[in-house]
């Protein structure tokens, strides 16, 4: 067994992130704790929503009910970047040139690095937020579809439609997909196609017993794990089809036991499976070979994160039973 340091926080913990090799772990009471030679606490709002890691710059961003979206640095120190009084900031996206998208209601905001904001609308409520690897450009999740924005231009929408609720969005590392979570137990995908005025491509990913509440892609991007089944459903996107008439892996399957949050390493395919009786799996997609890090525990695990190394995985549960595996050996 690796060793695992835990962290006892009260309440429900959101997310964990690591910002160099410190995790960082939101609580929906508003606090980020951090793990920095001892427990240090940063009070970031009166009730936290979200809370992400901006891939492109050593922080995180958070959103509450007191209507702030806050620029979380390594040091702990809170950056105020909106404010939308009586708002609740549920939704979160970190972009290319210090760009950050955040919704309430039927708008995005999308803040530019220079302090100005940009509003999209949409008919119908923002559910979900992503911006494209590439370009700065916005997909947000809404009832019957996602629309596509560009930041910079006034141009019109492109607009992806399939009937049902649109709970979340997330582009392939590669730009070529946009899959979405739904409120039914399924996914959606769309094959962007690069030709103007080509229309993009359905990709349908049923079968789960329950919703899916989270997806991580592998380092390439050739691997889409979801959780909603009592494994890790790994759906294929090597070829240019994506998971377009192939079956996915199902890894880390526990009789009757839901995977409630999904991680891919940094670097290898391996993939972390944490599940609502609080155990995490580690399951290397090669040969399907498990590794057991944590052995059941308190409350569902939440979040899951590795460090930039790979030998470190911090997890979060909605018991408040955190804590960190170190996997090197």
């Amino acid at each position: 067994m690796p060793t695992v340091a835990p962290l006892d926080i009260d309440g429900h913990v959101l997310a964990v992130e690591f910002l160099g090799d410190t995790p960082f772990f939101a609580s929906a009471a508003g606090a980020i704790h951090r793990l920095e030679g001892g427990e240090k606490i940063t009070e970031a709002h009166k009730g936290m929503l979200t809370c992400i890691r901006d891939p492109h710059s050593e922080s995180l961003i958070s959103g509450g009910e007191d209507g702030k979206v806050l620029r979380i640095a390594a040091d702990g120190s809170a950056t105020t970047l909106a404010e939308a009084p009586r708002k609740w900031i549920s939704q979160l996206a970190a972009g290319p040139q210090g760009a950050v998208a955040y919704s309430y209601g039927k708008s995005t905001f999308v803040r530019l690095s220079d302090g100005t904001t940009k509003e999209f609308a949409e008919e119908r409520t923002v559910e979900g937020i992503a911006f494209a690897p590439k370009g700065l450009r916005i997909a947000v999740a809404r009832y019957n579809g996602v629309s596509l924005h560009w930041v910079g231009m006034s141009a019109q929408p492109v607009n992806l439609e399939w009937k049902g609720a649109h709970t979340s969005v997330t582009f392939s590392p590669d730009g070529q997909f946009i899959v979405t979570t739904m409120q039914e137990n399924a996914l959606h995908g769309w094959k962007l196609d690069t030709k103007p005025g080509a229309e993009a491509r359905h990709m349908r990913m049923t079968g789960y017993p329950a919703k899916v509440k989270s997806l991580s892609w592998s380092n390439k991007g050739k691997w889409l794990a979801s959780s909603g089944a009592p494994a890790a459903i790994v759906w294929p996107f090597q070829g240019k089809d994506g998971p377009m008439g192939k079956a996915p892996l199902e890894l880390g399957t526990r009789a009757n036991i839901m995977a409630t949050s999904v991680k891919f390493h940094p670097a290898e395919d391996i993939l972390a499976i944490g599940f609502i009786d609080g155990m995490i799996l580690a399951v290397r997609l090669g040969d399907a070979k498990e590794a057991l890090l944590r052995r059941p525990g308190k409350g569902a695990i939440t979040s899951m994160s590795w460090s930039k190394s790979g030998k470190l995985l911090a997890f979060a549960s909605e018991a408040g039973d955190c804590g960190i595996v170190d996997v090197s050996g």
